[in-house]
């Protein structure tokens, strides 16, 4: 154990005994050793023993990683979030900050209620007993996370608090229950959010092709805030550019009009375009199959009636349309700004126009709008199509094909000029600029009151009503008398029901449970029916991280004082495939906390996260046929040889990638069994030193021995140091060149002044370069790679030392081992620690963990010596050190200092006419 006096006589001799054999210790055996100590010493039972005596005064360090859905088995993707969180935390630690690092569970959800399913049982019990195995692991990673601030999701004590969220954004208007057009899946039995379908309209979790109904279902208003979203990533100047990018494109903030068309019916036809330049030339308009206008002309056409149902799963990439005969509609002004109303625009109900999005209406521009080109193309190829924008040049605008839209690269709209052409006489408009023209047709609009402008976002809102049981319970109750009554205070949390493996089946068995079903209206007193629907477990994690800071507030979800101190998460690590549900979600949520005063993040926009950093993925390597493809097991490989794989049954050499880590594939790597094979130490460091943060790591254990000798190295380093340390007396050679340094700490000592040879100061200001380098890399420029190949080059550069010849302080040979000690304590605390307890054994000194120092902090040394090349006659012939301040010398002084230099003087004879000095540099000009 540690102390903070001297360890007992005889307890000493057994660890001095162990410490003669520390270079030959096999690292693996380490991590139980060091865990044990480390709890021992700490009463809160942390592995890391000094972290409870931290200054609760001094500045906070909130650092997080995305907490894990607990699938019962961590994987190597796990591994490199929590070592990359580990390593900033300890390393905050030891620069004094009073560091936050919590874990916990992002427990509800469908895969564990669909697993429990499976086996039969609860998915509480399956959740937790996940939780248990989960925790393990991370223990085997030494991720040092603090554990008094454990939540898990499916905790009543915390979905109670999910729940009060609910009913704040209820009564603050943000809470509305529609009947809506949702997405179904069919496997899971449950609705998805838009954002939980792909592109080809597929469910994110199942698989399946998603069905669309009509269901009453629970939204949160997120789009109430879409112009906050939007507008404040101006802050999150610390966010990668592609994350930001997805969210702007989420949130899909366009700036237009909204024009109406005039009908040859009792209906007008209102839509948003961003480009009102184009109005002149539009040639369609294209309506959602559930637009109003559209189901009540399917209401007298048995062929409309017939494509709404053909096409309701439709993707939206499709082009197919049905012209609706029994409308048409008018481009509501001329260009010359007058009322217009002939009734030649033809309607089309489409599939790919959203019903949930803006107004549920297109303005189709075949001429500039890719989708709009094809669609036109595939509808009406024989007529022709109308451009407005082209080229000002006369000669270029002719040559312009409209064989597809005059669109850029990206799809958008050229910015040009409005010119007539042989389809469209383009009056007072022709020649203007798109800018230009764009705001005369918006006032004429506006004038004409057909249109005004707008901005609109594709940010739709927030879809939380879930028909499974395991999920926090949405409370609200339904009473005949009384409508939907929010479920009081002091009968919060509405608490799910536990459940025998015979209720569970696909649906919502809270639906078929009276006595959780039938109660009793708030309002009222009469008979009432709880809602059934359970929340989307984003509700979940979209406020976690305040939770955290008060994880056992009874009262509130949170303390403000708590929040206000600690808010925004200094750094958040965790997945890109996160971009935008989990972080827009969550960003909303702390937005509207903040609005309402639960915590006050105004400094910065009550924004969440202030550093987002975002790992790669690790791909495993993966091995195949290469005559058919096919993934080879292990047990089909002889990897005997691992640079000279073969294929047990051919003989032949397997074809060798890196792919997504994935049973299918056979590539996937446990992180405990490596651990338990080379130690925690070795798999942290190779896991950090493989690639860059932001890039795809590929997984490699045979590259792992390097880090494994680096490892030893250290240890063994240790040794020849403290050998030196303890038998060679500080006797310096007579003929050195000695320059004084002032104000210097070495091994804990203090020296006003002590003389240093001139590679004593180039050892220690190295050494202090590497230490900020390190420093530098993991708090500015978190290339964490490049602080494993600094580590190993600072190791060498000590070891060149020791075989230099060049007498050399013991102190600061002591003193430069401890800073590396210290420095790569953050990635690698066991071998940090056992060469930090080696030293304190050698030399009789307290037995204190490593993790009590602080982060080396030092100015560099500068010499008053610099490097003299000598010439005599135009030759180099000598190099030597001396003052600086030699330059100001007479020529006789001058002379004596060369002399004293290898063979100088027989090359300066007994005459010199000349003598040049200057710094670096003394030329010497001798008689002939």
């Amino acid at each position: 154990m540690f102390s903070r006096g001297k360890i007992i006589s005889p307890q000493r001799h057994r660890l001095l005994r162990q410490v003669s054999k520390s270079s030959k210790v096999e690292l693996n055996e380490l991590d139980a050793k060091w865990t044990k100590r480390w709890r021992e010493a700490s009463p809160n039972n942390s592995i890391h023993p000094s972290k409870h005596l931290v200054d609760p005064d001094a500045e906070s360090f909130y650092c997080l990683s995305m907490f894990p859905y607990p699938s019962g088995m961590l994987h190597m993707g796990h591994l490199r979030v929590y070592t990359i969180s580990d390593v900033i935390s300890r390393f905050k630690r030891l620069k004094g900050y009073n560091v936050i690092h919590p874990m916990g569970w992002d427990a509800f959800g469908l895969p564990a209620e669909n697993a429990a399913f499976e086996r039969g049982i609860n998915p509480a019990v399956w959740t937790e007993s996940n939780i248990a195995k989960m925790k393990e692991q991370m223990n085997l990673m030494l991720a040092d996370f603090d554990w008094e601030r454990e939540i898990s999701t499916c905790s009543p004590d915390y979905y109670k608090w999910t729940q009060k969220i609910f009913l704040l954004l209820y009564e603050h208007g943000l809470v509305y229950r529609k009947e809506a057009e949702i997405n179904w899946d069919p496997v899971d039995m449950t609705v998805l959010a838009n954002e939980q379908v792909d592109a080809e309209g597929r469910s994110w979790r199942s698989g399946a092709i998603v069905e669309k109904r009509n269901l009453e279902q629970w939204f949160i208003a997120i789009t109430k805030y879409a112009q906050d979203l939007n507008q404040d990533m101006k802050v999150l100047d610390q966010w990668p550019n592609k994350v930001k990018a997805m969210q702007r494109n989420w949130i899909g903030e366009s700036h237009g009009v909204e024009i109406t068309f005039p009908t040859d019916s009792n209906y007008d036809i209102t839509v948003f375009t961003s480009r009102p330049e184009t109005l002149f030339v539009a040639q369609f308009l294209a309506l959602s199959l559930n637009h109003p206008i559209v189901k009540e002309a399917a209401e007298l056409d048995e062929g409309l009636a017939m494509f709404i149902e053909e096409n309701k799963e439709t993707d939206f990439s499709s082009k197919n349309g049905y012209l609706i005969t029994s409308i048409k509609a008018s481009i509501p002004i001329d260009v010359q700004n007058n009322v217009r109303k002939e009734f030649d625009i033809p309607v089309y109900a489409a599939p790919y126009v959203i019903g949930s999005y803006g107004l549920g209406a297109v303005m189709g521009c075949p001429a500039h709008d890719e989708r709009d080109f094809e669609f036109w193309s595939l509808h009406n190829s024989s007529k022709p199509i109308k451009r407005i924008v082209g080229d000002s040049n006369p000669a270029v605008a002719k040559t312009l094909s409209l064989e597809q839209a005059y669109t850029d690269k990206n799809g958008k709209l050229y910015d040009g000029s409005i010119l007539s052409n042989g389809l469209t006489s383009l009056g007072i408009y022709h020649g203007k600029t798109t800018k230009e023209a764009a705001s005369l047709i918006t006032k004429a609009l506006t004038d004409a009151k057909v249109g005004n402008k707008k901005v609109q976002f594709r940010l739709r809102d927030w879809l939380i009503s879930r028909q499974r049981y395991w999920g926090a319970p949405i409370p609200m109750i339904h009473c005949h008398s009384c409508g939907t009554v929010p479920v009081p205070d002091e009968e919060l949390p509405v608490m799910l029901p536990k459940l025998d493996s015979s209720k569970f089946k696909n649906g919502n068995p809270l639906s078929n449970l009276d006595e959780f079903v039938n109660t009793s209206c708030p309002s009222c007193g009469g008979p009432a029916k709880r809602d059934t629907d359970t929340m989307d477990t984003f509700m979940d994690s979209s406020w976690y991280f305040f939770r955290y800071l008060d994880s056992q507030n009874t009262k509130m979800p949170f303390s403000k004082a708590k929040a206000t101190e600690n808010m925004p998460v200094d750094m958040y690590i965790g997945g890109v495939e996160h971009a935008i549900l989990h972080l827009l979600y969550s960003r909303f949520i702390s937005k509207f906390l903040g609005r309402i005063g639960l915590w006050d993040g105004q400094h910065f926009k009550n924004e969440p996260i202030r550093q987002l950093v975002t790992q790669g993925m690790v791909h495993g390597k993966t091995f195949s046929d290469p005559h058919n493809g096919r993934c080879l097991k292990p047990d089909e490989l002889d990897l005997s040889t691992p640079d000279q794989p073969k294929i047990i049954p051919s003989g032949e050499t397997p074809v060798i990638t890196f792919e997504k880590m994935s049973k299918s594939k056979y590539n996937g790597a446990d992180p405990g069994t490596c651990i338990k094979k080379y130690g925690a130490d070795a798999t942290r460091a190779h896991m950090l030193f493989q690639a860059p943060i932001s890039d795809v790591l590929n997984w490699n254990e045979e590259q792992i021995l390097g880090i494994n000798r680096w490892l030893h190295k250290v240890i063994s380093l240790g040794q020849s140091i403290l050998q030196g340390f303890n038998n060679s007396p500080i006797a310096r050679p007579t003929n050195e060149t000695l320059t004084e340094a002032k104000d210097i700490t070495l091994n804990g000592k203090y020296y006003e002044s002590i003389k240093f040879n001139e590679s004593e100061f180039a050892l220690y200001n190295e050494v202090l370069e590497y230490v900020n380098k390190v420093a530098n890399s993991i708090e500015v420029d978190l290339t964490f790679n490049t602080i494993i190949s600094d580590l190993m080059k600072l190791t060498n550069v000590l070891v060149s030392s020791l075989k230099s010849g060049h007498f050399l302080h013991p102190e600061l040979l002591l003193d430069s081992y401890k800073k590396l000690l210290i420095i790569m304590s953050p990635i690698t605390p066991c071998v940090s620690e056992e060469c930090w307890e080696n030293i304190s054994l050698q030399l009789n000194q307290e037995a204190r963990s490593i993790f009590f120092e602080k982060y080396p902090v030092a100015q560099k040394l500068e010499t008053s010596n610099i490097n003299f090349n000598v010439f005599v006659n135009g030759k180099i012939r000598a190099l030597f050190t001396g003052n600086k301040n030699l330059i100001e010398a007479n020529d006789e002084f001058i002379v004596q200092e060369i002399r004293k230099h290898g063979q100088t003087a027989e090359y300066l004879g007994s005459s010199i006419k000349k003598l040049i000095v200057k710094p670096g540099m003394i030329s010497v000009v001798t008689a002939k």
